[in-house]
């Protein structure tokens, strides 16, 4: 499978993001999510995720059915 093209997707901070740069970013592709660190400035790796599994994520994050302590 290659890699997605994130080159000339929109990165957004998480508004979560706190003033010890502990950050992540999100952008979307037509059909993939990607997550990276903002302390590597766009040269570190990036998390890819299908738009279900992105979508699936974030409903069990609200409803709290995940541990993230």
């Amino acid at each position: 499978m290659p890699a997605p093209d994130f080159t000339s997707a929109r990165w957004r901070k998480s508004t979560r993001s706190n003033a010890a740069n502990a950050c992540v970013e999100v952008a979307s592709t037509q059909d993939v999510v990607g997550v990276r660190d903002t302390k590597e400035q766009g040269r570190g790796p990036i998390l890819a995720f299908s738009r279900d599994h992105w979508t699936l994520f974030l409903k069990n994050l609200k409803h709290g059915s995940l541990d993230v302590h």
